[in-house]
């Protein structure tokens, strides 16, 4: 009787061209899928991110031996606060701006005329100026503007998910770090990468919302100073746009230059794009990039690179959450596989240094969040090895996920 001989071999390994097709197989059926959910996903994490932002005050109530619910309530006022004054103050702004626009009628058909004129004095053909004339309406402007208003229904129900999900994210964020150190155990490297996300996530948001407020503060001086019209509306489009990289700059300043030209001519709005230049690209363009990129770990490159990436997969939402989306993904990846750490250095991250530190998988006694009494009375358990893969972990472990 014949036997299967066992020096044969059981499976061939998959060649590197094999491996890199399915590879992008796989990432063009994941773009497709997160682009079939995107009016989910992006709202979706836009409220994990607040939540993971304003945690750590949470984690400091319960340290100072407040109530965990006392925390929970303290969490959530404070995210639906935010979000409802932006909300408030975006349908106001934008309704304020659908009245003043129709108010410049005349100066933008003088401006019409002034350019029809020139254009025709360069030879460009009567037809091709009537088409272009047809597409620059006013009455077009403000037809879209009220189409934002009209829109703001399916806004107010993307609130509303975002706040029942807030709710149950605030719920569990007290109890959640206990849960990760019980991973711990099993997966160290992912926790650890985990926790890397939310620190590095926190960063950007605390960086880019203090970067914002200085940056539309002297924005708004610059707008009063010149008279333009609703300066408070386009300050506030430069603190919401300061949350996009790289082109964040170019969107907050189109709309108060087109202003400078319909008031003043040619030369306010110059004036603008001067102020605006003298304040934006200073800031924004060589400070802030460099406090960021040490915050987050990321490359310039890779920032405008994630900036058009998730912009076509969720949108304009994707656009705001393209670096905390990113990081995300470089924690998924990189940070938690060990075998990809020498990727760190070529994204912008810190060099790799040897080895995890040991992390205790509980917090200390005072600092204990559980409510079971059964898990209070537990006895403690044994350090495992926990630390960012390229960094000396704290000798003493993160309460929360704001370490």
């Amino acid at each position: 009787m014949s036997t299967m001989s066992t020096d044969e071999p059981v499976g061939q390994p998959l060649s590197r061209p094999v491996t890199i097709l399915l590879g992008l197989a796989a990432l063009v059926v994941s773009v497709a899928g997160l682009r079939a959910f995107g009016g989910t996903l992006a709202p979706a994490f836009l409220a994990l991110i607040l939540v993971v932002t304003v945690h750590p005050l949470q984690d400091r109530l319960i340290r100072r031996g407040v109530p965990a619910w006392v925390g929970v309530v303290v969490l959530l006022v404070t995210v639906y606060a935010v979000l409802l004054g932006l909300a408030a103050a975006l349908a106001v702004a934008i309704a304020q701006l659908a009245a003043v626009l129709p108010d410049y009628g005349p100066q933008f058909s003088g401006l019409v005329d002034r350019l029809t004129a020139q254009l025709a004095e360069w030879g460009v053909g009567r037809e091709q100026i009537d088409a272009a004339v047809d597409q620059l309406d006013l009455s077009n402007v403000v037809g879209v503007l009220q189409q934002i208003l009209g829109g703001l229904s399916q806004v107010l129900s993307n609130l509303f998910f975002i706040f029942v999900l807030i709710l149950f994210l605030g719920i569990d964020a007290a109890r959640f770090p206990r849960r990760l150190r019980d991973a711990a155990r099993a997966r160290p490297h992912l926790v650890t990468a985990m926790y890397s996300f939310a620190g590095g996530t926190r960063q950007y948001v605390w960086v880019s919302t203090v970067f914002g407020l200085i940056v539309a503060v002297l924005d708004v001086g610059a707008l009063y100073l010149l008279a333009i019209p609703l300066p408070l509306l386009w300050g506030l489009l430069s603190f919401i746009t300061n949350y996009v990289p790289n082109i964040g700059f170019l969107l907050g300043l189109i709309p108060p230059a087109l202003l400078g030209l319909l008031e003043g001519g040619v030369g306010k709005m110059l004036w603008v794009i001067v102020a605006y230049s003298v304040i934006n690209v200073v800031i924004q363009s060589f400070i802030q990039p460099k406090v960021v990129g040490d915050a987050v770990g990321l490359s310039a490159t890779l920032t405008f690179l994630s900036l058009v990436f998730w912009t076509f997969v969720l949108g304009p939402l994707g656009a705001l959450l393209a670096v905390p989306l990113t990081l995300l993904v470089k924690a998924l990846l990189i940070d938690a596989d060990p075998s990809a750490q020498w990727l760190r250095p070529l994204l912008g991250d810190e060099p790799l240094r040897d080895g995890p530190a040991p992390v205790e998988a509980d917090p200390p006694a005072d600092v204990a969040v559980a409510t079971d009494p059964a898990e209070a009375a537990a006895p403690p358990k044994a350090a495992v090895q926990v630390g960012p893969p390229g960094r000396a972990a704290p000798s003493d472990p993160p309460a929360s996920l704001d370490s």
